[in-house]
């Protein structure tokens, strides 16, 4: 694990491929959300950097304004301190809004983007009873295991939901959550995403709430010429645990296509 700077974002590297892949992980997890999948990835195509955006994981304690907009700046600082000038990039829930902010930046230098129970670049659209639950999530351990309950679609084990809501409590600063709760709530940036041609890969779990196929068809596929949806079987809105064989299959056909 590197250390979290300015110039070399804390991040976990996993393969030696030509390809580089840099994953971005969701609003209550930090890089170790996709440990599921870390035993099955193919590590001789593909070089995967598991980023933690600042305020959270081995990026904890890394001061920050903690915006979508920072997080965007920072993975191309980690892709540039690899010297990596053409990488793919796969984002979940929150980490998919800004990994787009990177097409915003620097199109040219992605070969592919993959969104997994992706919040859209116009931002979470939270209702009031939403935002409130989320607010107290940021330091309430009861709130978090309501947030998990609740994307997970009210239907993972009880002793799972609690297990991930007390890492996440114990891996994620509440300043960084707040502020990233604000941000990707707020600042959306869709008209400067819009006809992108980056080969995009849009990915839904059958069971998720909120994350669901006709908001992704009104964003996701309006705005990218060259994106493609699809769902994943037996999950709601973390596949990385729910379905762990069937996401990475899906991801590395997709990345393989790029």
């Amino acid at each position: 694990m590197t250390s979290g700077t300015t110039h070399a974002p804390a991040h976990l590297l996993i393969g030696h491929g030509e390809h580089p892949v840099i994953v971005v992980h969701g609003w209550v997890g930090d890089h170790r959300s996709f440990q599921p999948l870390w035993d099955d990835l193919d590590r001789d195509r593909f070089t995967y950097a598991f980023m933690d955006a600042r305020g959270y994981g081995a990026a904890r304690g890394v001061e920050g304004e903690f915006t979508i907009a920072e997080i965007g700046e920072d993975v191309l600082a980690l892709a540039d301190a690899h010297g990596w000038e053409r990488f793919s990039l796969i984002g979940h829930s929150m980490g998919a809004m800004a990994v787009q902010r990177v097409l915003r930046t620097d199109a040219g230098r992605v070969r592919a983007l993959i969104g997994i129970t992706p919040v859209p670049a116009s931002g979470a659209e939270l209702d009031e009873g939403a935002w409130d639950l989320f607010s107290r999530a940021v330091d309430d351990l009861d709130a978090r295991t309501t947030v998990f309950t609740v994307t997970s679609g009210d239907r993972s084990s009880p002793t799972w939901v609690k297990r991930i809501a007390r890492e996440s409590f114990q891996r994620l600063d509440p300043m960084a959550m707040a502020g990233y709760l604000r941000s990707h709530a707020n600042d959306g940036f869709s008209d400067d995403i819009a006809g992108t041609q980056t080969p995009v890969l849009v990915l839904v779990g059958e069971h998720d709430p909120a994350i669901q196929r006709e908001g992704m068809e009104a964003t996701y596929l309006r705005w990218y010429p060259n994106a493609e949806l699809d769902t994943i079987a037996n999950a709601a809105h973390y596949p990385m645990d729910e379905s762990p064989v069937s996401l990475v299959t899906t991801v590395e056909r997709f990345l393989d296509k790029h």
